[in-house]
């Protein structure tokens, strides 16, 4: 039984994703290949060689994987995958970009946002908002799969994996890159943050995220939001923490005038710690939180980081 995992790609490098998805991977069991694709990627297959489990790094370096698009990476995975029984890669922007697009090029179903590994075949995963987990079986020849990265452990990086080029470039007349805007920050990424602090619609308006800066700074935490405080426009859609935003687990998670709908506790209630800061003494966050505060934001806010 061979898979392969799609690595994950930040600004070139390896995103901390891939060592959660080969952990996944090592729990079906298996020879492991990790595909990198894009361009000027060799220091990322370096770091995907060190991945412990992983027997093989194939690398696809082409302009046209340059933004891992989905029409040539569907194509690429095409075809690769006839080697392998499964294809795994995390449920992030790119892996929900992309393997739906081999498991309908290879005409198979796509098991999505698992959480859990129960056999080769037989799978777990979130339904109704995380609400209950549906047990799946593929009997499908080839297993196209995202995975929840927040439901593994990463692996370590002792490994030694050889790396081999990949010669397939594939045409890619669908689809082309126009550009693309990146917001500059020196606190750690939102999906991969040991502490995240988030603001809500309680929060009252963008400016007052500022609030939450210097906490974050001191916690050296990534600040994140509820969908409510994304659709008022108080901050951009990129830190929206929830089932149609990023999916977190950190160590500590801080949620400040957020009132818990069930699509924000969905992409948060797997945190070690939750501690919930909110007026309303009934609002639903307090039911998943480890230790909650019910006040002002405006008036414990400034006396947390002064605290701190």
């Amino acid at each position: 039984m061979s898979i392969l995992v799609l690595a994950d790609l930040h600004e070139g490098q390896l995103a901390g994703a891939t060592a959660h998805v080969v952990a996944a991977t090592q729990a079906i069991g298996g020879d492991i290949d990790v595909l990198v694709a894009g361009e000027g990627v060799q220091a990322a297959a370096e770091a995907a060689a060190k991945l412990d489990g992983v027997s093989k790094v194939r690398v696809a370096d082409n302009p046209v994987y340059a933004h891992q698009l989905a029409e040539p990476m569907g194509a690429l995975l095409v075809e690769l995958a006839d080697g392998y029984t499964h294809v795994l890669a995390s449920a992030s922007t790119t892996g929900k970009n992309v393997l739906p697009r081999l498991a309908a090029l290879k005409d198979v179903s796509q098991l999505s946002d698992v959480i859990a590994v129960d056999s080769a075949d037989t799978f777990k995963r979130p339904i109704y908002a995380g609400n209950a987990i549906s047990t799946v079986k593929s009997d499908d020849a080839l297993k196209v799969i995202t995975v929840r990265t927040t439901g593994f452990d990463a692996v370590g990086t002792s490994g030694s994996a050889t790396v081999e080029a990949v010669d397939v470039v594939v045409e890619n007349s669908q689809s082309s890159f126009v550009k693309e805007e990146l917001a500059a920050s020196d606190r750690p990424e939102l999906g991969g943050a040991k502490v995240v602090i988030s603001g809500g619609r309680g929060m009252g308006n963008g400016e007052n995220f500022k609030l939450l800066d210097g906490i974050a700074d001191k916690l050296g935490a990534a600040i994140g939001a509820s969908r409510a405080a994304v659709d008022a426009g108080f901050v951009p859609n990129d830190m929206q923490v929830g089932q149609t935003g990023k999916i977190v687990a950190p160590d500590l998670y801080i949620a400040v005038g957020i009132s818990g709908a069930i699509q924000h506790l969905a992409g948060m209630k797997d945190s070690k710690v939750i501690v919930a800061i909110n007026k309303d003494d009934e609002a639903p966050i307090f039911q998943v939180a480890d230790y909650g505060l019910v006040g002002d934001l405006f008036e414990i806010l400034p006396e947390f980081e002064s605290k701190l």
